[in-house]
């Protein structure tokens, strides 16, 4: 038994930092964890330092820090996978770094949450940036079974350390969620490009952007799954909020609005931002508040209702 799985509550409450809810506000309050480490102990976060379980809570919300992988190229030849939006850096070529992050905070991860990740992190305090390491290491994240993804399929970076990927002008749906899952748990940096249907593979290959949701490419439609599906599988994001949004999307996006009662509203409300703007990167950005919300009620509000009037007398 993985002896970092065992929690117990314990005070005091706590306000979690990046400005993020972390449990459904009308169901629980915020609860400090203490780590039980199976040695009659209790482990508790050291300074600068996060848990992997709030970690998982963060990763995929508009607030998540950059996640800064610095283990050493034979740990990481090892297992080449990476945490969700996480980035390969060199942890002694901080300096430049801190000023391309511009005060984005940052969590570093090494493989064990020693030296590597906990020097880099005092290293980017020490420049002005905030930056905490994930305790334990990228060890203790794959122990807990946490999604990793495989780098090797996303397209190479740019000087700055970005991807690109390239679809179709005029983005509804599909071509909205992907960007989101792209950016929310791939690449936060990652660069969108939106250009006409019959421009998007030469745009590509002059920008070495990979391609996504148009015909006979790697990253498209496949039977009956959307572009979105397919990006969770191949990276192998099997999150359980993910998969009901995916099915949410497919719906939406194939006009099978049966697969899921919420499929229609997010077809509608789609629809109506595409009516509401002109400028495909300003209709981009108001789709990811979409997902945002999308995402947070499938994964933590979809067993409360809604009613009027909210505070009926109780009947004698």
């Amino acid at each position: 038994m993985n002896p970092m799985a065992r929690l117990t509550r314990a005070p005091p409450f706590r306000i979690w930092p990046y400005g993020d809810c972390e449990l459904p506000t009308r169901r629980q309050p915020k609860i400090a964890f203490h780590i039980h480490t199976g040695d009659g102990g209790t482990h508790m976060p050291a300074p600068n330092s996060i848990s992997y379980e709030k970690l998982a809570r963060i990763i995929g919300t508009p607030r998540a820090p950059l996640l800064l992988d610095v283990r050493s190229e034979e740990d990481f030849a090892n297992d080449p996978r990476l945490l969700p939006s996480a980035t390969r850096i060199d942890d002694r070529a901080l300096a430049d770094l801190s000023v391309r992050l511009g005060g984005q905070p940052s969590i570093t991860v090494c493989q064990a949450g020693h030296r590597r990740s906990q020097g880099a992190a005092a290293w980017l305090r020490a420049e002005g940036s905030s930056s905490e390491y994930l305790d334990g290491g990228f060890e203790a994240w794959r122990a807990a079974g946490l999604p990793l993804i495989d780098p090797a399929k996303l397209p190479a970076r740019d000087a700055q350390g970005r991807t690109a990927w390239v679809t179709r002008s005029r983005p509804k749906i599909d071509r909205i969620a992907c960007p989101w899952l792209i950016r929310r748990f791939l690449d936060s940096r990652a660069v969108i490009l939106l250009v006409a249907p019959a421009e998007v593979l030469g745009v590509a290959e002059r920008y070495n952007a990979s391609p996504f949701d148009i015909e006979n490419v790697f990253w498209s439609h496949r039977g009956d799954l959307c572009t979105f599906d397919v990006m969770l599988a191949e990276f192998g994001l099997a999150i359980p909020a993910l998969e009901r949004l995916a099915t949410i999307v497919r719906g939406a996006d194939t006009a099978r609005l049966d697969l899921a009662p919420e499929a229609a509203g997010l077809l509608a409300a789609s629809l109506g931002l595409s009516r509401m703007y002109s400028n495909d990167l300003e209709q981009l950005e108001a789709g990811m508040l979409l997902y945002d919300a999308f995402y947070r009620w499938a994964r933590d509000a979809t067993e409360e209702t809604h009613n009027w009037p909210t505070n009926k007398p109780k009947t004698e």
